[in-house]
């Protein structure tokens, strides 16, 4: 089994042997590439059992060399091949599993000194020896000059794209190849050209894109753990492995780190189509992954000298050091950038106490964390646009979809959202890529950032949509570039633009999180503080009852007892003392009432309000006595509610209506009832003096009166015991009103009710 190519003559898979050259395209991602079962013709390969040193499989390039020096196969390394390599021994042994070893240059059978490379592999001890290459170098110090040339330049290279130019000069100047390529991939895999070197004998690749397809991951992962990669004749016949009788069954031995592997006759074709004679491959790594391949081209044969191919590999090195050190350092840089946009947006958020409406109020640095063109933030049902954005009602229903989806995290990204959610074509042309940070894990609140449709054009090295026809593969022999316009997708969104986004949602929860215990402590003290008061009004008020009976109990004793004797500003004046000494004691029982209101157990039932309206309206009779209300008091519902304290809501709310309008020429008092879709809501309407809207937030306040005591009797505590009791009962009051045209009291009652103190 081998591989084929693509157009830069990387290896890419097929299936084939040496019997059958039908090859099935499906098969690609699984053929066994690493067990060849042959050779390249520039040497030998030996497979040694690692314990005896003996050979046990062999391919040889030369049959004048096992005419001369006798068949390698069975031999001990101290005199297979004349002895060349039992200096060998040693070392051999040493060699650890999964290492490889320069062994040297050792001469075999008069055709000079062959290059010697050893790979422990499994159960595998393979050496490879390499025919010199006339005139080749004599040691990688031959070389040196050149490498540390290079080093010198690179270090002051503001771009990766120019190091990669660089490179590519520097390996087609030591190499001495028609053209040189670095190619790089992308986070699918695709690759691009992005820099080239060449000498007009083979046309240029540069910028053509190619699909993952091309270089399929096991293919990958080859190139990862081998740096170098040298295809020296396109029209190579290739040598193929012998073995002993005794290991005819076992398993094809794995020749994956060889650099005399072969390939597939596929990829020499292939070669061959593309006007290539000759290939070479350095892989570059960033942190162990592969960001890339330096691929070499030559229209005849070469073959390239091992010690210039390992200046090739340590340039590979260097330039994947270089790679790695500018792009972490312009990822640091942008960081340090976009921190600072997030201390300045968190400057915003932390002074205000709303903290949401902060961080939409500098628009500019919300735009700039995420590099974005607009942003929404939804929370607690409100939709805030800041740039270019789709409209309100789109952003909430993207949001309702990004709540469906499935995801791990609390972020979600896509530079192509009109090709994942349908519903996205109608606006991608302000957001063809989104990235959302969901900031509540009980409603649906997120911030958005939205990045345009950038409408590009791809060159790509051939049609990357080809399909299987079902026809055995043969490699296509056009390699012009084919151009693909790229619609509804958006700039993609990088590392840094998550990382910026988490970030600021980590410092939004922290945030939610500190205002949430700083309300806590503030409510446990206004618990405290109310409870304290509540117990002191308490024992206040019921202290002061009997005083104030006991005054006007004596008064009216000294009243009868002495009336006769007393003159008129006497008798006014124990009048006064009775009036003043009951409308206290009225206050004082007021004041206990609302005390018991927080303090009191509630016992809910379920209770007929229309009954309690007309007791309560029947036992008012006396207030209005002479008087004609016109009243209107339709069927209310049953409720779950505590009876004592609606009677005294609805008492206080009647008794109002009636008071208010007791200078209105035809008054009318109607009681009301509607519903929602959780509660049931009453109210009281009258057309009395009615009261000014801007005081309306002081109506249900302790001692809060909008009119003058002289003009209407009453506490102020009448509507603040109305709110405590519906609160109590977890419902809302508020009211409604108009100066001489009269007021309207609603409260309501939950349909699942509960004590909320």
């Amino acid at each position: 089994m081998g591989v084929s190519t693509h157009p830069l003559g990387i290896e890419r898979m097929s299936s084939w042997n040496l019997k059958q050259n039908a090859l099935d395209l499906n098969s690609c991602a699984r053929e066994p590439i690493r067990t060849p079962g042959a050779i390249q013709p520039y040497g030998l390969i030996l497979v040694l059992d690692p314990r005896t040193l003996t050979v046990k499989e062999r391919a040889v390039a030369r049959a004048d060399l096992i005419e001369t020096l006798g068949d390698p196969l069975g031999q001990s390394i101290d005199t297979l091949l004349g002895g060349a390599l039992a200096s060998c021994r040693p070392a051999l042994e040493a060699l650890a599993p999964g290492a490889t070893q320069f062994l040297g240059a050792h001469p075999v059978g008069g055709h000079g000194g062959h290059h010697t490379v050893a790979h422990r592999l499994g159960d595998d001890l393979i050496v490879e020896l390499e025919e010199p290459v006339p005139g080749e170098p004599g040691s990688l110090e031959d070389l040196y000059p050149a490498i540390r040339a290079f080093m010198g330049v690179i270090e002051r290279v503001p771009s990766t794209r120019v190091l990669c130019e660089l490179a590519a000069v520097q390996i087609r100047q030591l190499t001495g190849f028609d053209r040189t390529l670095v190619y790089q991939f992308d986070k699918e895999w695709n690759g691009a050209v992005v820099a080239e070197d060449g000498n007009g004998v083979l046309p240029s690749y540069l910028d053509l894109r190619f699909p993952e397809s091309d270089i399929p991951a096991q293919a990958r992962e080859l190139y990862r753990q081998n740096r170098v990669r040298l295809i020296a004749d396109s029209a190579y016949q290739s040598v193929p492995l012998v073995r002993t009788a005794d290991t005819a069954a076992a398993p094809p031995t794995d020749l994956s780190p060889a650099m005399l592997r072969s390939v597939s006759p596929v990829h020499l074709q292939y070669m061959r189509n593309m006007g290539t004679g000759a290939s070479m491959s350095v892989s570059l790594l960033r942190e162990g992954e592969l960001w890339g391949l330096i691929s070499c081209h030559n229209e005849a044969p070469k073959r390239v000298p091992y010690h210039v191919r390992t200046a090739c590999e340590f340039i590979g090195q260097i330039l994947s050091l270089q790679i790695s050190l500018k792009e972490r350092a312009a990822v640091v840089e942008e960081r340090i950038a976009r921190r600072a946009i997030q201390v300045r947006l968190l400057g915003r958020m932390a002074g205000d106490q709303d903290f949401m409406a902060a961080l939409g109020r500098d628009q500019q640095n919300l735009l700039a964390l995420t590099q974005s063109a607009g942003a929404a933030i939804v929370h607690r049902g409100e939709c805030i646009l800041h740039g270019e954005c789709p409209r309100q009602e789109q952003v909430m229903q993207l949001v309702q979809w990004l709540t469906a989806q499935q995801h791990d995290g609390d972020l979600i990204c896509t530079d192509r959202l009109p090709l994942e959610w349908d519903a996205a074509d109608a606006f991608a042309d302000v957001a063809s890529g989104v990235l959302a940070i969901s900031i509540s894990q009980i409603h649906d609140s997120f911030v958005l950032w939205f990045r345009p449709e950038v409408v590009r054009t791809v060159r790509w090295g051939g049609d990357p949509r080809k399909e299987d026809t079902g026809l055995p593969l043969s490699p296509r022999t056009s390699f012009e570039g084919w151009k693909e316009t790229v619609r509804r997708q958006s700039l993609p969104w990088n590392e840094v633009d998550r990382d910026a986004a988490l970030e600021l949602r980590t410092a939004i929860v922290d945030i939610v999180l500190r205002k949430a215990e700083e309300m806590a402590a503030l409510n446990e003290q206004l618990l405290r503080s109310n409870k304290e008061l509540e117990a002191f009004s308490y024992s206040v008020s019921h202290d002061l009852r009997a005083p104030f009976r006991h005054i006007v109990g004596y008064s009216e004793l000294l009243w009868a007892a002495a009336g006769e004797r007393l003159n008129d500003s006497e008798k006014r004046y124990l009048d006064t003392i009775v009036e003043s000494a009951q409308s206290a004691g009225t206050l004082v029982d007021d004041l206990l009432s609302f005390s018991q209101m927080g303090r009191s157990t509630m016992g809910q039932i379920s209770m007929d309000m229309t009954a309690l309206v007309q007791d309560v309206r029947h036992k008012l009779d006396m207030e209005y006595e002479g008087r004609t209300i016109a009243w209107t008091v339709p069927n209310l519902p049953r409720v779950q509610a505590d009876p004592g304290m609606l009677r005294l809501v609805w008492q206080n709310l009647l008794s109002n209506a009636i008071k208010f309008t007791r200078d209105t020429a035809h008054p009318a008092i109607e009681v009301g009832h509607y519903r929602t879709d959780t509660e049931h809501v009453f109210f009281v309407q009258d057309n009395g003096c009615g009261f000014d809207m801007r005081y309306v937030d002081k109506l249900f306040g302790v001692f809060q009166r909008l009119h003058h005591s002289d003009e209407y009797e009453g506490t102020g505590i009448g509507l603040a015991n109305v709110h405590r009791i519906i609160t109590r009962h977890g419902g809302r009051t508020w009211a409604e009103g108009q100066l001489g045209v009269g007021a309207k009291f609603f409260f309501t009652i939950p349909f699942a009710t509960g004590d909320k103190v």
